[in-house]
C-alpha cells in the first residue's frame, strides 16, 4: 500500500511538471480567420492570425520568411493587459498558406503555437462560390475564481450563414499536441459555450477547440451525414484565482455599451466609434482589456469609484484585413473580470465606380460628376448627401454635386499620415415607405497627404493635466479630533451620511452630539502616555488651488505593516467599509476629512499605515458637480461630463495607536517607485518630524515618527479625459 501511495505521488508530480512546462510555452489565446483565394480555386487561403502572448511581448521577427506572401501587422496602439499575472500582449499577422495546414509557430523564445486547420476547398452548391470558414472572436485572457461557476460564450459569425459548432480539439486527428481534457471545463458544442464548474484549484489552464461550419438543416431533420465544411483552431486560456468575495460580484456592462455580437457596418474611410461603460461595486476597474483589429483607437479610459468608461474607434482605410473584424473587451479589477463581450465590424464590399465618374478634390470642396446611365433603376429624387441641405442636381445625362469640406455633413478622419474628408451619396426613403427598387450607397473620399494638411483640424491639441489642474500633489495627515489644519471643522463636526460598501449592512451616521462630546474631550484632555488612542481624523489633502477642483477618494485601506501584506478596508468605492468611519463636512473641496473610531477597527496592534486612492475632478459646466461615488443615483453621465486627474495612490508613514513619549526631531526618508502610465522614475520623499511638547498638542497625533506623514505616490494610472477627437 505504501509503495502504491509513493508511486501515485511520483506520478502526480511528474504530471504537474510536464503540464507546467507545457503551460510555460503556451499562448494565452489564438484564432485564425481564413479567407479562401479564388486565384487557385481555394487550394490556398489567406490566414489572419491573432495570438495572445504572455509578457514580455515577443518580437515580431521570424513570423515571415523571405519571399513569402506574409504581412506582420505593426500598430501604434498595441493591445496589452496586466491581468492575469505579469501581463500579456497581442501579436497579429497574415500569411498565404495551404487550405489544409499544420505548423508550429514560435513567438519569440517563450511562446510556441501549434496550428492545425482544414479549410477546404469546398464549392457551395447553393451559390457556386468557395465556402467561407467560420469566424471566431478572440477574447482577452479569461479569469475565474475557485468555487465560482462561470459561463463563457464564444462569439462566432459565418459569412455564408452556416451553423457554427465548437468542439474540443482531438490529438488523434493531429489537431493539437498537448491538449488535456479538464474535468472542470464543459462545452456546449451547439452554442459554443464553455462552462467552468468552479471545481479547480488556482492556476492557469489552456483550452484547445476547433470551430466548424455546417450547412443549416431543419431541427426536425434527422440527417446524419451533415459533415463540417471546414475546421479552424481556437485556443483559450483560463486563469483560476483565489477569492473571498461573492460569486456574483463581477463588474457588469452598463449604459450604451454595445450588445453582445452586434454588427457595425463600415464603408471605406468611415469611422465607427462606440463607448463601453462598466460598473464594479466591489473593486475599482484597473483596465479595459481589448483585442481588436490593428489601429483600433482606445481613448479616454476613466475609472473612478465603481464606474469605468472608455471610447473605441476605428477608421477603415485601405487594408488587407478580413471582411469581418471582431472587437472583444472585458474589464479587469484586482481579482475580478467582467463577462467578455464582442462587437463585429463588417467591411462592406464596394463596386468600382462606373466609367465616366469624376470626383475632383479642391481646397474647400469636392465636386462629383456621375453618369446617370450607370444608375439604372435608382430613383434619383431619393439621393442625398450626409446633409440634405446640400442639393444634388441631375439631368438626362449626369448627376452633379458640389460638396463643401466644412459642411454638407462632410466628416474628417485620419488614415495614417493622411487627412481624409468623407461624405456619402445614398438613397434616403421615408421610414414608412417600402420599395423593391435598389438603393445606392456611394462613399466619396478626398485624401490629403499629411505634409499638405494645414490648420487646426489636422491635429487637435489637448490640455494636459498640469495645464488644467496645475502641478498637483497629494498627501495624508492624521490628527487628534479638533486639531490640524481643518480644526475649525473637526472641533464641532458635522457628518455626511455615507452608505456602507457593497456586501455590508447600511448604517446611518452617528449623532452629532455624541461625536462632538468625544472630539471635545479628546482635544481638551491630553491622553495619558501608554493609553490607546480612541479616535483620529484622517486628512486626505492636495495642493490644488483651482476653485472648482473637487477631491474624490475612492478607496482607503489600513495595515499593521508597512508592506501592506494584510489590509483592512476603511473606504471602498467611496463608501464607508464599516461603522468605524465617518466623513466630516468641510468647505474645502480639494480635501477630505474622515473620523476614524480606532476602538472598533480591526487593527489591534500598536501602529498602522494608511493607503488611499485619490483623484481631483472638475465638472465641465459650472452648474454641474463632480460625481459623488457612494450614491445609488451615480451613473455614467456624471463620469463623462467631468475632467479628472490621473489616479494617485498615496501612503502615510507609521501611525502610533498608543500615546508614546514624544520623539525628538528626526528626518525620515522614504524611497519608492513612481510608475506613471508612460514613464518610470524614482521619487524620494523626505518627511520631517517636529518635536511636540507635553503641554500643547501639535497638529498631528502623538506617534513615534510622525502621524503627519506626507503622502508618497506609489502608482499612477492615467485617466485624464477630455472630448478626444479621433479625426
Amino acid at each position: 500500500m505504501m509503495e502504491r501511495f509513493k508511486l501515485s505521488i511520483l506520478w502526480q508530480g511528474l504530471t504537474l511538471f510536464l503540464l507546467g512546462r507545457a503551460c510555460e510555452a503556451s499562448s494565452l489565446g489564438l484564432t485564425v480567420h481564413v479567407v479562401p483565394l479564388d486565384s487557385n480555386g481555394g487550394n490556398t487561403v489567406r490566414a489572419h492570425f491573432s495570438a495572445i502572448a504572455p509578457s514580455p511581448c515577443p518580437a515580431l521577427s521570424g513570423l515571415c520568411a523571405v519571399g513569402e506572401d506574409c504581412l506582420v501587422h505593426t500598430t501604434s496602439l498595441p493591445f496589452i493587459g496586466t491581468k492575469p499575472k505579469s501581463g500579456w500582449c497581442v501579436r497579429q499577422w497574415q500569411k498565404t498558406v495551404p487550405s489544409s495546414y499544420n505548423a508550429t509557430i514560435n513567438l519569440g523564445s517563450n511562446t510556441e503555437l501549434y496550428v492545425s486547420m482544414k479549410a477546404g476547398p469546398t464549392v457551395r452548391a447553393n451559390s457556386g462560390r468557395l465556402n467561407q470558414p467560420a469566424f471566431v472572436a478572440l477574447p482577452p485572457p479569461l479569469r475565474a475564481r475557485v468555487n465560482c461557476p462561470h459561463h463563457f460564450y464564444l462569439s462566432v459569425k459565418d459569412l455564408d450563414g452556416d451553423t457554427v459548432r465548437c468542439r474540443f480539439a482531438r490529438p488523434e486527428q493531429g489537431e493539437c499536441r498537448t491538449c488535456p481534457q479538464h474535468s472542470f471545463i464543459e462545452l456546449d458544442e451547439e452554442k459554443c459555450m464553455l462552462t467552468f464548474t468552479g471545481k479547480a484549484p488556482a492556476g492557469q489552464y489552456f483550452i484547445y477547440l476547433m470551430a466548424e461550419d455546417l450547412i443549416p438543416v431543419p431541427k426536425i431533420s434527422y440527417a446524419t451525414d451533415n459533415k463540417p465544411l471546414s475546421s479552424v483552431p481556437v485556443h483559450l486560456s483560463l486563469t483560476v484565482e483565489e477569492s473571498t468575495s461573492s460569486c456574483s460580484d463581477e463588474p457588469v456592462a452598463t449604459g450604451e455599451t454595445p450588445i453582445e455580437d452586434s454588427t457595425l457596418f463600415v464603408l471605406p474611410y468611415q469611422e465607427v466609434k462606440f463607448t463601453v461603460n462598466f460598473m464594479s461595486q466591489l473593486e475599482s476597474v484597473l483596465e479595459v482589456a481589448v483585442v481588436g483589429p490593428p489601429e483600433l483607437y482606445r481613448t479616454g479610459f476613466k475609472s473612478v469609484g465603481s464606474l469605468a468608461t472608455m471610447t473605441m474607434a476605428w477608421v477603415r482605410s485601405e487594408n488587407q484585413l478580413a471582411r469581418l473584424l471582431p472587437i472583444c473587451f472585458a474589464v479587469n479589477t484586482k481579482s475580478l473580470q467582467s463577462e467578455p463581450r464582442c462587437v463585429w465590424l463588417y467591411q462592406r464590399e464596394m463596386r468600382t465606380l462606373p466609367a465616366g465618374t469624376e470626383l475632383k478634390c479642391e481646397k474647400t470642396e469636392m465636386t462629383l460628376l456621375l453618369p446617370v446611365d450607370s444608375l439604372s433603376n435608382i430613383n434619383l429624387a431619393e439621393l442625398q448627401l450626409n446633409s440634405p441641405t446640400c442639393p444634388v442636381t441631375y439631368n438626362n445625362t449626369h448627376l452633379t454635386a458640389r460638396i463643401s469640406l466644412n459642411g454638407c455633413g462632410t466628416k474628417t478622419v485620419h488614415s495614417g499620415s493622411e487627412l481624409v474628408y468623407t461624405n456619402t451619396l445614398q438613397s434616403v426613403r421615408p421610414y414608412t415607405m417600402v420599395s423593391r427598387l435598389p438603393s445606392l450607397i456611394l462613399p466619396l473620399v478626398c485624401r490629403i497627404p499629411g505634409v499638405q494638411a494645414k490648420g487646426p483640424q489636422y491635429k487637435v491639441g489637448l490640455p494636459t493635466e498640469t495645464e488644467t489642474f496645475g502641478r498637483v500633489g497629494f498627501w495624508i495627515e492624521l490628527h487628534l479630533p479638533g486639531e490640524g489644519p481643518l480644526a475649525k471643522f473637526t472641533r464641532v463636526p458635522k457628518f455626511r451620511s455615507l452608505n456602507s460598501s457593497p456586501g455590508r449592512v447600511r448604517r446611518e451616521a452617528e449623532s452629532t452630539s455624541k461625536s462632538n462630546s468625544t472630539s471635545t474631550s479628546s482635544s481638551n484632555n491630553s491622553p495619558a502616555i501608554g493609553s490607546r488612542i480612541k479616535q483620529l481624523d484622517l486628512y486626505v489633502l492636495s495642493n490644488c488651488s483651482i476653485a472648482r477642483a473637487e477631491m474624490i477618494v475612492s478607496n482607503c485601506i489600513e495595515s499593521a505593516t508597512e508592506d501592506f501584506v494584510e489590509t483592512h478596508p476603511i473606504l471602498q468605492q467611496g463608501c464607508t467599509a464599516s461603522n468605524s468611519t465617518l466623513e466630516i463636512i468641510t468647505t474645502q473641496t480639494n480635501s477630505k476629512v474622515y473620523r476614524l473610531d480606532l476602538s472598533t477597527m480591526e487593527n489591534k496592534g500598536s501602529k498602522m499605515f494608511i493607503q488611499c486612492t485619490v483623484n481631483l475632478c472638475i465638472a465641465t459646466m459650472p452648474s454641474q458637480k463632480c460625481p459623488t461615488l457612494c450614491t445609488r443615483s451615480l451613473d455614467q453621465k456624471t463620469l463623462v461630463s467631468s475632467l479628472f486627474t490621473s489616479t494617485y495612490t498615496i501612503r502615510s508613514g507609521p501611525i502610533s495607536l498608543v500615546v508614546t513619549t514624544p520623539a525628538p526631531s528626526t528626518t525620515t526618508t522614504f524611497t519608492t517607485t513612481t510608475t506613471p502610465t508612460t514613464t518610470k522614475s524614482t521619487t524620494t520623499t523626505t518627511i520631517k518630524t517636529t518635536k511636540p511638547t507635553q503641554s500643547t498638542t501639535t497638529s498631528h497625533a502623538p506617534e513615534q515618527a510622525s502621524a503627519v506623514a506626507a503622502g508618497v505616490i506609489l502608482t499612477t494610472i492615467n485617466i485624464f479625459l477630455q472630448n478626444i477627437f479621433l479625426y
